[in-house]
């Protein structure tokens, strides 16, 4: 096809359309290209307009691009990549000869300037080209003319390249699944079908459905009331008896599905079939099978379709239920099979698999399936302590919350230059990760949060972006500061402190940074300093059964969170001399107060493994992909990547402990340890369910809770942070600390230390 002529010489670019199996996501909707997959090749002498142009379209298109200046490294480029779209400069013929260099494939080519003839078009066609456009260096024209291919000659071969995909879905899926004319003709049936009912597809293919045995069993109108409705281009599905070909009869659960083709017209019906059984024989069936390792959803999802004279695209898979590893069961088994499904499927096909993604992006599929408390008391505790909300048992208890100060009841702030020297000079190792929070704990007698926050707020400009003063900031600081409740083993300001120092930590990673605007780097340390304020040393669950006052403001859902981040603002905006947001504007302020409270909340644990695995999968991978292919872009900054990167950090920052040097990991275990014991005991007081009864102070192991922490939460987390922000002294900690704890477990021992030798 030809573009209109807009003045200069002719372009003419010619479209390959590679034969590899590179696979693309059609977009769903019209608009801007979703094809982020989707490669071009540039192959251009020289840099030039048309060449900068073609570039800045592939990269609004999201595009992959890469550049060639001579036929021998476009060549060497296209066998490495596999591009879908070569765009090869024919303007000048004393740089390229497109038919003679590129015979047998298919590209993009530039051709005649204005003091040239015009080439001719068949010795092109001949070579495999079969597109060329006008030149023009506007990037909207080399953009919608990408676009136009992508949508034409692009999404046909792919569809046609997703056949052989579809088909080895169709051959290895559990279901019976039967394909006929829309004269009722068979012909397709899968090997499920055939073990199903005895046939061989040789028996089958070529008949008319008619033809075959029926059974006796089924309502006299049933087959009518089938046809009635799929011949009006509806689907059918319900309970059918089909007899196999020894003569019993089967029940079965049938779907029909009308696949409608050019015109309108009904071309094919398929049928997907599966034997009914009821829960006694399921679980005999489940039993006799030995490949059952796994109890598999019983559930299989369906999307047909109908390329031309192609035949149809189905893709079934069953969700397996894993007892261990959350996020390999996702990553591995659910989401990527949907991905590399939708990857190889007809638009029709990914549509359909896009509203299965987000039925799977519900919180419930995040959450790890774990073994009986027989097996493992101590993760199946913790864990269900702090990803449940209790058993909502509502009673007449309550806790008590620490009643807010005001600004008149706070000390007299201090400011940078008043900070005792012995503090100021702990204050210059900040920057390192083996900073010692407990040792400024002491030396600030339980107030490191203002004086650690002074010193980071004032390194990252926090005030200057803020448009507000120190004093302001350091009475803010000290307001936060007085609603954390320090008779709090755990919960209490020098966590936050610690949380604080680790954010900052972080932050500066070049990585981080490179992604982050300074807007989110401002929220990320408020929602640090703020993210457990009024915190009483009690989890969600306890609060839950005990029928607080916050569990039913908030309806048993992320209680504390919700409370910490409302609270937060409340404190803040009550009093103008610690309002450190009284002088940014209304869209400024909304914006850093949604970052703020997005963060807050992602600290809240019954969504770790859905914000673990969103961000190994929209962050990681893509950068793994990018490092493996040694390109020099980088995953796109938009606001949903700043998202997940900043809820990683956050959460990376509370939990931290075990990744802190290994004394510093000891007290911190032995305080988190303290607190659960003291629930544990409130709870047997109050008469309320004990959730998590293994951390009975005269019983509990404190070394397997800590193994378990680190195995179910901590492990895959920081793996992954690692491989994004590059943090191995983290590791290495990790790793000490991990071995410190198995070695007192497999000496028996429950405590903190070893004990002394006798």
């Amino acid at each position: 096809s030809q573009s209109p002529a807009s003045g200069g010489g002719w372009l003419l670019i010619l479209i390959f359309l590679s034969t590899v199996t590179t696979l693309l996501v059609p977009p769903s909707h019209p608009g801007p290209s979703l094809c982020f997959f989707l490669q071009v090749l540039l192959v251009f002498a020289k840099e030039d307009s048309q060449s900068d142009a073609f570039w800045w379209a592939c990269d609004r298109a999201g595009f992959r691009c890469n550049i060639a200046r001579t036929p021998e490294s476009a060549i060497e480029c296209f066998l490495d990549k596999h591009h879908e779209i070569i765009v090869i400069d024919g303007r000048h013929s004393r740089y390229f000869e497109p038919e003679k260099v590129y015979g047998n494939n298919s590209f993009l080519s530039l051709h005649r300037l204005p003091d040239q003839e015009e080439p001719s078009v068949l010795p092109l066609l001949c070579a495999g080209f079969s597109r060329r456009f006008v030149e023009n260096s506007s990037v909207s024209a080399c953009y919608n003319e990408l676009i136009q291919i992508e949508h034409g000659e692009v999404r046909c071969q792919f569809k046609l390249r997703a056949c052989n995909s579809v088909f080895t879905a169709l051959e290895h899926c559990q279901e019976a699944v039967e394909i006929t004319s829309e004269d009722h003709i068979i012909q397709y049936v899968n090997p499920s079908f055939e073990r199903m009912m005895g046939y061989h597809k040789g028996e089958l293919i070529g008949k008319e459905l008619t033809e075959l045995p029926k059974s006796d069993k089924n309502r006299a109108d049933l087959l009518d009331t089938i046809n009635t409705c799929i011949k009006k281009g509806k689907e059918w599905q319900g309970i059918y008896y089909a007899r196999k070909k020894s003569g019993d009869s089967i029940q079965q659960d049938v779907k029909i599905v009308p696949v409608i083709g050019q015109g309108g017209k009904i071309r094919h019906f398929v049928a997907i079939k599966r034997p009914r059984m009821d829960n006694n024989n399921q679980v005999n069936e489940i039993k006799k099978n030995k490949s059952h390792e796994h109890l598999y959803n019983t559930e299989s999802h369906l999307v047909v379709t109908r390329n031309a004279e192609v035949s149809l695209c189905f893709v079934c898979f069953n969700v397996q239920r894993c007892k261990r590893d959350i996020i390999t069961l996702l990553e591995t088994q659910v989401i990527n099979i949907i991905n590399a499904a939708q990857e190889s499927s007809p638009v029709t096909v990914a549509e359909a698999l896009d509203r299965v993604l987000e039925i799977l992006r519900t919180t419930e599929l995040y959450s790890p399936q774990l073994a009986s408390k027989d097996d493992d008391p101590h993760t199946n505790d913790l864990v269900g302590g702090l990803m449940s909300d209790g058993l909502r048992r509502l009673s007449g208890n309550e806790y008590v919350f620490n009643k807010n100060l005001s600004q008149s009841q706070l000390a007299i702030p201090v400011t940078l230059n008043d900070i005792p020297p012995s503090i100021a000079e702990m204050l210059n190792d900040e920057e390192h990760w083996e900073f010692n929070i407990l040792e400024l704990e002491a030396a600030t007698h339980k107030r490191p949060l203002t004086y650690l926050g002074l010193k980071i707020f004032t390194t990252f400009g926090v005030c200057d972006f803020l448009n507000c003063s120190e004093a302001t900031l350091r009475s803010w600081l000290q307001l936060i500061e007085a609603n954390y409740h320090s008779s709090n083993s755990y919960h209490n300001s020098t966590h936050a402190a610690d949380v604080l120092h680790a954010t900052a930590y972080f932050l500066r990673k070049e990585r981080v940074k490179s992604h982050l605007e300074q807007l989110d780097e401002v929220a990320a340390l408020i929602a640090a300093t703020v993210h457990d304020v009024d915190h009483p040393g009690r989890t969600n669950s306890f609060l839950c059964n005990a029928g607080s006052e916050l569990a039913i403001l908030y309806n048993d859902t992320a209680v504390l969170e919700s409370h910490h981040a409302a609270l937060a603002f409340q404190l803040t905006v009550r009093d103008s001399k610690s309002n450190i947001f009284k002088n940014i504007d209304r869209n400024q302020f909304r914006t850093l107060r949604q970052a703020i409270i997005d963060m807050v909340l992602a600290t809240e644990m019954t969504r770790h493994f859905e914000h673990v695995s969103k961000f190994v999968n929209s962050i990681n991978k893509p950068i793994a992909a990018i490092e493996e292919t040694s390109t020099s872009t980088n995953i796109r900054n938009s606001p949903e990547n700043r998202l997940l990167i900043k809820r990683m950090l956050i959460k990376c920052a509370d939990v931290a402990n075990p990744c802190r040097p290994l004394e510093l990991c000891i007290e911190w275990a032995g305080r988190i340890s303290e607190e659960y014991f003291a629930q544990t005991d409130e709870e047997k007081r109050q008469g309320l369910p004990v959730v998590m009864p293994v951390f009975d102070r005269n019983t509990c192991s404190v070394p397997k809770s800590q193994i378990s922490f680190i195995d179910y939460f901590i492990t895959d987390m920081f793996d992954a942070w690692d491989a994004f922000a590059s943090l191995p002294n983290l590791i290495e900690h990790l790793s000490e600390n991990y071995n410190y704890w198995k070695n007192l477990d497999e000496r028996k021992c429950k405590s903190l230390r070893p004990p002394p030798p006798s």
